[in-house]
């Protein structure tokens, strides 16, 4: 038999359900792969014991009738999981254990899965190399010494080298999508508030969205639909019924309208960017749709507008961790005062410290109305871009990433130069539509590319369609050489 964690999620799912496997056999075998983890240092806690001991007990009595039947599952240590550490990549959430369990995560345990363990990321999602994490740096496992991508980088990383089946991350500006394109899988970031923001750590509520980061689109469709649904505990959340995305999907595609928004075209793109995009929609048109010149033209200000409201939200959400009572607390400091800084000080990484300065300044007296409000407008015409142009098309196809993965410490000190790296994903996210990253193809180096395309709000179902479509035509291979394991 075929190694069965090179197999994908939607197979392992119908192995188990034909009881030609047991969990407790798939589950060993991601197991094995994890204790070869440590050079890409992609798990923050190791869940294996117990996710082993939930495999016997699944075989004992096996329940077939879920749409994740006894499927061990690693998930981004930004999920609350009841009586595991949540950290956050953060040295303030180091030793937090949650007494309850996110929206998202118990959604998944619902439908017969449960926890391989928790997930490297960047600090509290803010980065965008998997960098700024207390607990180190995440190595992408298509070469050695340089980057996943982030925040999801450590989500991204094992999905790739196959220490899970599947996984979920968070997309506030990227997130999803970007480690996606970086290593050769999918990800998809749905429509804001389809999936419970409910027990994730907070960066920036109004950005904020979990999502599946998969090997496949039959595979992105299965999570989605164990993922998704409306939660009474999230005041954002969408009231509407629950979809069944993998059983209606499809690859006809035929006479569906594709954009292409012209503002997407940046200065200094690489060749082999432009050269991939074209070869999409060259894919596109082949598979019967048909591909329209649209026009996006407040892009240019997304990134912009993005880094005055995510910092915003960020130094709002996160003026909750002052050492009173959760989390890391100083042992200096003559009085609360000094303990509060001195807890911030030394419990937030650099980047953190620099986004909650930049929100704090955008939400200050005198600052307000000249960037967070105006930020605001500009968001509300980008959005309006978007709803424009869904009038005219289907879906909107664009490159995921302006390059491919770059080497650890390349940008590091140079954040504007990274805040670059999410130009084509935050524009989605400030429109609160969906979007989704697939494999397109690879640079020079043989590092992957991703395509990304854009879909109307709560339209998952036709997004993963068009994807499954392109992936087919695509028929994109991983190669790895596995060297984090000699």
């Amino acid at each position: 038999m075929t190694d069965i964690t090179k197999t994908s999620l939607t197979d392992i799912v119908g192995l188990i359900k034909k009881k030609e496997i047991k969990s407790e056999e798939v589950t060993t075998s991601f197991i094995n792969n994890i204790k070869k983890d440590k050079k890409l240092n992609s798990f923050i806690t190791n869940c294996s014991e117990q996710a082993l001991e939930k495999a016997k007990n699944f075989d004992k009595n096996p329940k077939l009738s879920t749409l994740l039947p006894g499927v061990p599952i690693a998930v981004k240590d930004l999920f609350c999981t009841n009586g595991v550490k949540t950290t956050a990549g953060s040295k303030m959430l180091e030793n937090f254990v949650p007494n309850y369990e996110s929206t998202i995560t118990k959604n998944l345990w619902n439908e017969g899965a449960f926890l391989l363990g928790k997930l490297n990321c960047d600090e509290y999602a803010m980065g965008s190399s998997n960098e700024t994490s207390y607990f180190g740096n995440v190595m992408n496992p298509i070469a050695q010494n340089t980057v996943p991508g982030g925040s999801s980088g450590g989500s991204a990383s094992a999905l790739a080298s196959d220490l899970t089946p599947s996984t979920i991350g968070t997309d506030t500006g990227g997130s999803i999508r970007q480690p996606a394109s970086f290593t050769g899988t999918v990800g998809l970031k749905p429509t804001y508030g389809l999936c419970s923001r409910w027990g994730i750590v907070a960066f920036a509520s109004s950005l904020d969205q979990a999502g599946p980061m998969t090997k496949t689109v039959g595979d992105c469709a299965l999570m989605l639909e164990a993922m998704a649904g409306f939660d009474e505990k999230d005041s954002t959340s969408i009231n509407k019924k629950k979809e069944n995305y993998s059983k209606n999907l499809t690859d006809n595609i035929k006479g569906l309208k594709i954009g292409i928004p012209k503002e997407y075209r940046v200065d200094g793109m690489p060749k082999e960017i432009d050269q991939l995009w074209e070869n999409g929609k060259k894919i596109l048109k082949e598979s019967g749709a048909e591909i329209i010149d649209i026009s996006l033209p407040n892009t240019k200000y997304a990134l912009p507008t993005y880094y005055i409201v995510a910092p915003a939200e960020a130094s709002s959400n996160l003026a909750r961790y002052d050492g009173v009572k959760y989390g890391f607390r100083s042992s200096k400091g003559g009085n609360l005062i000094e303990m509060y800084e001195n807890t911030r000080s030394e419990g937030f990484g650099d980047e953190v410290k620099r986004r909650i300065l930049i929100g704090t300044y955008v939400l200050s007296s005198g600052y307000y109305d000249a960037y967070y409000i105006k930020a605001q407008k500009v968001r509300q015409l980008i959005k309006n871009d978007f709803d424009e142009s869904f009038k005219k098309v289907d879906a909107i196809l664009t490159p995921s990433t302006p390059s491919a993965a770059f080497k650890i410490g390349e940008k590091k000190d140079d954040p504007i130069s990274m805040y670059l790296n999410d130009i084509f994903t935050v524009p989605v996210n400030l429109a609160g539509i969906p979007a989704i990253s697939i494999p397109a193809g690879t640079d020079a180096n043989n590092f992957p590319l991703g395509l990304q395309l854009i879909g109307k709000p709560l339209d998952e179902q036709k997004l993963l369609n068009i994807a499954l479509a392109a992936e087919k035509k695509i028929n994109f291979k991983q190669n790895l050489n596995r060297w984090w394991e000699k």
